[in-house]
C-alpha cells in the first residue's frame, strides 16, 4: 500500500540525494581530474574525449534541474544513460566500488535510483510546482 501522504517526501529525500550526487560528480570532474583528464579517462575507454565533456555538462545541469525539482522525471531519466555508461565503465573492476578504479554496484544502485525517481516525479517542495499551478478558474471548472 502507498502512503499517499508521505510519497512526496520520500520522493524530495531522493531528489536532494540524487541531484546532490550528480552534482558532486560534475565537480569533482572539474576540479579534481580536470576537464580534459575527464576526456583522456573517456578516450581511455575508447570513447570520444568530447563525452567528458557532455557527461560533466550533463551532470551539473541535470543534478541541479534535480535538487531544485524541475522536469525531475524528465531529467532523471535522460541521465540513466550515463549511469549505465558508468556501469559498463567500472564492469570490469569487480563489484565494490571501494575496488581499486572502483566497481560497478555504486552507478549500479545509481542508475535504479534515477529510475525510481523518474518513476516517482519531483515530490514534495519542487519548483515545478510553482510554474505548474493552476489558475483558480481553472480549478473550479475541472
Amino acid at each position: 500500500m502507498i502512503d499517499a501522504k508521505r510519497a512526496p517526501y520520500a520522493a524530495l529525500v531522493l531528489r536532494v540525494a540524487l541531484g546532490t550526487m550528480f552534482i558532486a560528480h560534475a565537480l569533482l570532474k572539474l576540479f579534481v581530474f580536470t576537464l580534459p583528464g575527464t576526456a583522456q579517462f573517456f578516450q581511455s575507454l575508447g570513447l570520444p574525449g568530447f563525452l567528458g565533456y557532455a557527461t560533466f555538462a550533463a551532470e551539473l545541469f541535470g543534478g541541479t534541474m534535480i535538487l531544485l525539482g524541475v522536469k525531475t522525471r524528465w531529467v532523471a531519466a535522460l541521465l540513466i544513460p550515463i549511469l549505465l555508461g558508468a556501469t559498463w565503465a567500472h564492469s570490469a573492476n569487480g563489484w565494490m566500488f571501494a575496488a581499486p578504479k572502483g566497481g560497478w554496484e555504486y552507478p549500479a544502485f545509481l542508475t535504479a535510483a534515477a529510475l525510481v525517481q523518474a518513476l516517482l516525479g519531483d515530490g514534495a517542495f519542487a519548483l515545478s510546482s510553482v510554474f505548474n499551478r493552476r489558475p483558480v478558474a481553472q480549478l473550479r471548472s475541472a
